[in-house]
């Protein structure tokens, strides 16, 4: 289940796909639900919309909507629906005849709850079920049925935000750090002899915002991310194919076998399994970073830049893009990306998210009114 981990609006998408640190609107839910509670509405929503690999198909897309509501001012009730449709998918037999078709889709449904534990501190728990129709009822050759694969999961995450900032002038800082793991829970499986282990994701950031005067503000982001699923053992082959065991499983060399882990195993082995030790450990973190310039809090310009060492998946981009807030209740995000290496598949890739509040007043009026009650 992969899509559980793409980067769902457009504004972190245009940040190299950072934001856990970034300040709280609805995709915060996706992002670190912990930081809800510093949302400066009291009920807001988001809608994105992604058509995939546009470069290669145009039959792919996926698209999030999010909303939360603040039921108290040290509180927040998140829920959101991903949904990702895969197309049509044409099946073959071994010597390239017609062998039927399948629609294959995936969503997630997450719900959502904060608190504020602490001054300028505070904790975010999800729970999410998720299913995946890859290829319900085909059968392949001498194979069992596949069937959709569904499952519980949670995450939990952390949020530290203060600032220090001179009213007169508006000049100032301000500093944050979250934190989170995601799609904690069991294997899945999808009709076959062999489960496989949820896309579970550690993910750190911190981001640091300088505001030049009472209009201009700049945002630094930076996140480290981190699968917890467990490396790939190093098998003995000979001219490339795996050598068999006694038992009838492949001769592993060095590492560990995916399949005799459980799945908590599997998640906090992830730190030390690789076949390489310590130095492939650190080239397992995929690096997200961005530039964000906002004035006035009603227009925003983004650059970011996403890094994946090159025996890990060799995913290196840049991405752009700009926000535009109206009223300060409606707004637009747009990114656009910009694949580093030549006839890449996510090529011409681009998001949209429409940003809504649907408070009647602001939030520091609200605070103020709950202060004097």
């Amino acid at each position: 289940m992969p899509f559980l981990n793409f980067t769902p609006d457009a504004r972190s998408a245009a940040l190299g796909d950072a934001g856990v640190a970034s300040s709280a609107d609805a995709n915060a839910i996706f992002w670190n639900p912990a930081k809800l509670v510093y949302a400066a509405k009291h009920h807001g929503g988001a809608l994105s919309f992604n058509p995939w690999l546009r470069n290669i198909t145009d039959d792919m897309y996926y698209a999030n909507l999010s909303l939360y509501t603040k039921p108290g001012k040290n509180q927040a009730l998140g829920l959101s629906v991903l949904y990702f449709d895969m197309g049509t998918i044409d099946f073959t037999t071994p010597t390239g005849q017609p062998a039927g078709t399948a629609s294959s889709r995936e969503y997630a449904l997450t719900a959502s709850y904060s608190r504020q534990l602490f001054t300028n501190f505070s904790m975010g728990v999800n729970m999410r079920y998720a299913n995946s129709n890859l290829a319900s009822g085909y059968t392949g050759t001498g194979a069992a049925p596949l069937k959709p694969a569904s499952n519980i999961m949670a995450d939990i995450s952390a949020y530290y935000e203060n600032e220090a900032r001179d009213e007169i002038s508006g000049r100032g800082v301000k500093w944050a750090f979250g934190g989170m793991i995601s799609n904690i829970g069991g294997k899945v499986n999808y009709g076959t002899t062999n489960p496989y282990f949820l896309p579970t994701n550690l993910r750190l950031g911190t981001t640091l915002t300088y505001y030049s005067d009472k209009y201009s503000k700049f945002n630094f982001l930076v996140d480290l991310n981190k699968l917890m699923v467990p490396t790939p053992p190093e098998y003995q082959t000979v001219n490339g194919v795996p050598v068999l065991g006694p038992n009838g499983s492949p001769i592993i060399l060095r590492g560990r076998d995916p399949q005799t882990q459980t799945a908590l195993g599997g998640m906090f082995g992830s730190f030390g399994d690789a076949p390489d030790g310590f130095g492939e450990e650190l080239r397992e973190i995929n690096l997200s970073t961005g530039v964000e310039y906002w004035y006035n809090d009603q227009f925003a310009a983004r650059l970011g830049y996403f890094h994946q060492p090159r025996d890990k998946g060799d995913l290196k981009y840049i991405t752009t893009g700009f926000g535009l807030r109206l009223q300060q209740k409606y707004g637009l995000d747009f990114a656009y990306l910009l694949p580093i290496r030549s006839q890449s598949p996510l090529a011409q890739t681009f998001r949209i998210t429409l940003v809504f509040g649907l408070d009647k007043k602001e939030r520091i009026a609200d605070d103020i009114d709950e202060t004097e009650n």
